[in-house]
Formats: C-alpha cells, structure tokens, sequence
C-alpha cells in the first residue's frame, strides 16, 4: 500500500495530479485543504486563504505541527488501499509522514503567471483575488522558522520528487506516471510479498471499524485467508450497522468494540479447520497485533510465527501470550495504532 503526500506552490496543479492518481490508478484522496475548510466553517469564519493559515496553523499549535496529516494518515491507512493526502504545507508534517510505511512526497511548481491564471479558472472559494495578492499570500507561505506552520519552500526541498508543470496536462501525467514505475518496480521481500496479500484480503472486510485481512503462509506457500466480518449468513456492519461493547484491557484502556464481527485471524482460522488443513509450524500475516483471543487461538493451532504492519495499543498482553508460548512475533514499523480495529 503507497501513500503519496502532495505539495507545491499555489496553483501549481497538485489538484491535476490528484486527479490522475485517483481516476488512472485508483488511489483514495484525503486533503488537508478540505479538514482545514471543515473547521473554518465549523467556526462560522469566511473560507479564504487567511482563515486557512489561521486555522491551520491554530490547529497545530493546540494538537502537535503534524496533527491534520496524522489524522487524515490513520483514516488512509483504516482504507487499505493506496492512497493520496493532498496540501501537504509545514516541515512537521512531512517529518511525521516520512517515518510512515510506503510514503512518498511530490512536489509540482510552476511559473507564478501560469500558476495565477489556472488558480482564477479553477474559482474555488480562496482564489477570487487580484495577482498581487496572490503573490503577496504565496510569499507570505513560502517560509518560516516554526516546523508547525506553512513553509511551502521547505516542504519542496524535502520532496521525494519534483514536477514541472509549465507544459500541458498530458506532461504533467507522464512524469508522475514515470515516477509510479520506479516506486512500484522494487520487488518485495516475502514478508512483503504476503503482507500485501493481506491488505488485498482486508478489502473484502464488511467493518468499517477497521478492514483487516490476514493470510497464513508455510514454505511460502498460501494455506488460507481471511478477513472481518458477519459470521457465515448473519447482517453486517455494513449492512444494519455496528453492535458495540465497551471494554477495559489490562492495561486500562477503555474502548467501544464492535462485536458483531468476527476477527480475520479468527476467520482464517476457521477456514483451515473446516478445509482439514494444518497450521503447525506456519506464519500468519496481519495489519495489527492480535487481540487475546485471536492470539490465544493462533497459539493453540501451531502458527509458530506472526507478522504485522504495526503494534496495536492493547497489544502489549498477546505479545506477552507469544513469548510464553514461544510464538515469534515481528512488525515492519515500530509506531503503535491508536484507533480500535474491531
């Protein structure tokens, strides 16, 4: 799963690549310009580029400079498709993006002229103004000594690739398409190899709350998937709605689950008792740390090792669980997701 991060001076044709990536490529679009105008509006303040900066910058001085990307990543990441966060603007947010799994900053510039002239066609709700004042709203953005405000000049230098848009739309596309090739040419390890797989099943989850998939791998071989959702013939989530429980884990933290699903690891699981096919020894892949159930179960049908993307906040007891039973368990990335997955 990619997740692309888009920056660049104003007018410059971020909105054109978003474009490309989601209508050619399929990519799901979140954009801090849209959060920011959200709480404009919430504020009852007039949506121009001056309440953008004020409430931009307000929000990331109450929270942390990286808060909106942190919120629109964890909404990116509970999708499990590839993905793109538009309006990328402060040095804090790349820093919070770049320590992210599969993440790649894009930069677009062009001529200030070229640039004013597409933002009046475009007419949104912050570009009804005068070329001085765009200039002067452009310089205004272009630096600062604060990680947590708008400093577009950093976030170019910062950039994993750079665009120049001077030329047509069908240019801009075939530099961006270029760069797709290079980004998704590596070949993937094997435990990438079958993470993806996982994250393909998670799509087949029927929970909004959290789309997880699993699979479970011996030899390298596939043995058998899974995914949340309904047991076999009753409604899903996504049909009536979620049934919620609240519960404390040991280490007190309260969350509201939702338990008219039943887990991916669980499912997978099923699957290979009902299909007489042995687990001993094999390697389950998920997006986050098991539950206790979920561990509980892979303990007692063999999986001697799991892989995961991340660490999950409660999950601290079944890794303990692993390590008494002598379950080996590995995460690509050390950051620990917040939200509740079920």
């Amino acid at each position: 799963m990619i997740t692309i991060g888009i920056t660049g001076t104003l007018g410059a044709g971020k909105g054109t690549i978003v474009d490309y990536l989601i209508k050619q490529k399929g990519f799901v679009h979140y954009s801090v310009r849209a959060f920011i105008t959200e709480e404009i509006k919430r504020r009852g303040m007039p949506v121009d580029r001056d309440s953008m900066t004020l409430v931009g910058n307000d929000l990331r001085a109450q929270h942390s400079p990286s808060y909106i990307v942190e919120q629109l990543y964890a909404q990116a990441q509970a999708s499990g498709c590839n993905c793109i966060i538009e309006s990328v603007r402060t040095p804090g947010e790349v820093k919070a993006l770049r320590g992210k799994p599969s993440f790649y900053l894009f930069a677009v510039d062009a001529d200030p002229r070229v640039r004013y002239d597409r933002a009046v066609q475009r007419g949104s709700e912050t570009d009804h103004i005068d070329y001085d004042t765009f200039l002067a709203n452009e310089r205004r953005e272009m630096t600062s000594d604060d990680d947590g405000k708008q400093n577009l000049g950093k976030c170019i230098e910062l950039a994993d690739y750079r665009f120049d848009n001077n030329g047509t739309i069908e240019q801009l596309q075939q530099q961006v398409e270029k760069v797709l090739q290079q980004i998704t040419y590596r070949r993937p390890s094997w435990d990438e190899y079958f993470m993806e797989l996982a994250n393909a099943a998670s799509r087949r989850a029927t929970c909004d709350r959290g789309r997880s998939g699993c699979v479970v791998v011996k030899d390298r071989q596939l043995l058998v998937t899974g995914y949340v959702g309904s047991p076999s013939g009753l409604p899903h989530c996504d049909e009536v709605g979620h049934l919620f429980r609240q519960s404390i884990d040991s280490e007190g933290h309260i969350s509201n689950h939702c338990v008219r699903t039943v887990h991916a690891e669980q499912n997978a699981i099923c699957q290979a008792a009902r299909r007489g096919i042995a687990l001993d020894g094999a390697t389950l892949y998920c997006r986050m740390t098991p539950c206790r159930t979920c561990a509980m179960l892979i303990i007692n049908c063999g999986i001697k090792r799991v892989v995961c993307e991340r660490k999950y906040h409660s999950g601290a007891e079944s890794e303990e669980l692993f390590a008494q039973a002598g379950v080996k368990i590995e995460f690509f990335h050390d950051e620990v997701q917040q939200y509740d997955n079920q």
